[in-house]
Formats: structure tokens, sequence, C-alpha cells
């Protein structure tokens, strides 16, 4: 079977495989999501080296902890929040990277570089680390739900958290968020 004509079903049944201590399920599975991973991975970096380095990185987080998957939902819906936090862990590396050399930030954005790639801009991510600091619960589902299109009852399955809760954390972020956005300077 190759990637191509995996269902859902069968990654699922995949991910339980490799669940119970499968080699071979696993290197199918990590072959068959490593692309959704990856197009997860660019919808939070704009460079594509560092999507894929944020890639690698939830692929080897997904072999290392596929036992924390609970089989409540599908398991591509817990593949996409390993690959979201992966991503902005390499995001949050890069920019203390940056902050600890010499490069001299800019005051304003360059629209050149802070650009929408995938859905998703520079100054959303700055956003979102500013929110965590103080509020950590509005972050992950407002991530998934404005920058991926997750359907809320998705992310509450998947937060294990009740709907009306997803759907205020959310409300909240998005509160917080505006006055934060470059944008809206």
């Amino acid at each position: 079977m190759t990637r191509e004509e995996l269902t859902a079903d069968d990654v699922d049944e995949l991910a339980r495989r490799a669940q119970g201590g499968d080699r071979d399920a696993l290197e199918q599975l990590l072959a068959a999501i490593r692309p959704r991973c990856l197009n997860v991975c660019r919808g939070v970096l704009p460079y594509s080296s560092d999507a894929e380095d944020a890639c690698q990185d939830a692929l080897i987080n997904i072999a290392n902890k596929i036992g924390s998957w609970g089989r409540q939902g599908r398991f591509t819906t817990w593949m996409h929040v390993v690959a979201v936090n992966s991503a902005r862990t390499t995001y949050r590396r890069m920019k203390n990277q940056a902050l600890a050399s010499d490069v001299i930030p800019l005051e304003k954005p360059d629209p050149r570089t802070t650009s929408v790639i995938a859905g998703t801009r520079l100054d959303l991510l700055d956003a979102m680390e500013e929110i965590e600091r103080d509020h950590p619960t509005f972050v992950e589902p407002l991530i998934l739900r404005d920058v991926y299109g997750m359907a809320y009852e998705d992310i509450a399955q998947q937060l294990g958290v009740p709907l009306g809760t997803v759907k205020a954390q959310i409300h909240h972020g998005r509160r917080l968020a505006r006055p934060l956005l470059r944008g809206n300077e």
C-alpha cells in the first residue's frame, strides 16, 4: 500500500500497530504522515529549511511519544498538535538565537519578510508568545482554530476540554491577540 492510498482509517491502524511495538508500522506511518506534518510546519515557519527542521523534530516526537495518542480521535489530529508544537518550539529557539546574536532587530517589520505565508504571519507568532506568558491555555486552541482551521469539536476532543471552554479560550485569545498584531498599529 502506497502513501497516496492510505485513508484516515489506514493511518489510524498503522498508528495502533506502531503503539503495539510494530517497527515496520511505525516506519510506514512516519513516511505516510511526513508530507502533512511538513505542511503544518510550513504554516508556522516561513522558510523551508526551518520548516524541515521542525518537521524532523515533530516526527521524532511522534515516534517517541506515540504511546500518548489516546485513540479518542484521529491520529492525524494528534499529529497535527505535535507538529504545531514542534514548529512553535523551533520558532522560539530561532528567535532566542537571533536575540543572543549581534542581529539588530527592526523597529517595524519589513513587509518583504513579514508576510502572510500559508496563513501565518510572524507577528502572529510573536503575539502568541506574549499571550502564552500570562494565558497559556488560550494559545493552543487559538492556533489550532485560527491558523489551521480545525473544527471546535476536534480541538475540544484533542485537548480533552468541554466545547464551551474551547470556544471561550479562543474568544479571549483573539481579544488578547488583536492589539498585539502589527497590522493594528
